[in-house]
């Protein structure tokens, strides 16, 4: 996409005045950003979109027992295997031009040794899963794939709790490709080495206690 874009850019007879234009608006954007980072509340889910503050309602309870098992279970195993550390709802991810709180994210160690315990803004994850709301559902799907995947994300899970469905998406050659699209069956992660959990513990109770207890298990 960036190179179609910027290709269709060098057609442009008036490019330098294109860019000029875009340059301004870019720098009124900042301002805006920097009026979010000083009313950003840490209880409140608030996220900045290109240009525009997001405050986003209370989540449905499956969207809170999806993200919540999902959590439990990555962050078991990243824990118990000391891989780097697992992040949930309230961390903010600022990329170039956007701030997101994702659901669920993961840093490896490489990048989660560096973190401060007083540290409020994060860099770019190794994954990222959203959970799907009638409020999120186009941002999950549209800038946040875009902005997640042009920033390395490796891997990508769109979780919708209400067909309790499971889309992995995985970074290959700088896009993402979907790797698997399913209720059932066993997702492997390709980010996070040796996680493979059962499509149903994210949705189901039960489920999630057995894998949860399998995890604390293991050698």
């Amino acid at each position: 996409m960036q190179i179609a874009l910027l290709e269709q850019a060098l057609q442009m007879p008036d490019a330098y005045l294109f860019i000029d234009r875009l340059q301004a608006a870019l720098e009124l954007e900042k301002a805006t950003r920097k009026h979010f980072y000083e009313i950003v509340e840490e209880n409140r889910k608030m996220e900045f979109i290109n240009g525009e503050i997001y405050y986003h309602s209370p989540v449905r309870l499956w969207h809170n027992e999806a993200s919540g098992f999902i959590y439990q279970m990555l962050d078991a195993y990243v824990r118990r295997n000391k891989l780097g550390r697992v992040g949930i709802e309230k961390l903010l991810i600022s990329l170039t031009r956007n701030d997101y709180e994702p659901d669920v994210c993961f840093w490896q160690t490489e990048k989660s040794k560096a973190f401060k315990p007083r540290q409020a803004q994060f860099p770019a994850p190794d994954f990222v899963a959203e959970i799907l709301s009638e409020s999120t559902a186009k941002h999950d799907r549209g800038i946040k794939f875009q902005d997640y995947e042009s920033h390395g994300v490796q891997e990508y899970w769109i979780i919708d709790p209400e067909k309790q469905v499971l889309e992995q998406y995985v970074l290959e050659n700088d896009t993402y490709e979907l790797r698997m699209k399913a209720a059932n069956g066993m997702v492997h992660s390709a980010a996070i080495e040796g996680f493979s959990i059962p499509v149903r513990a994210i949705f189901d109770d039960d489920e999630n206690a057995r894998v949860l207890a399998e995890l604390w298990q293991q050698p």
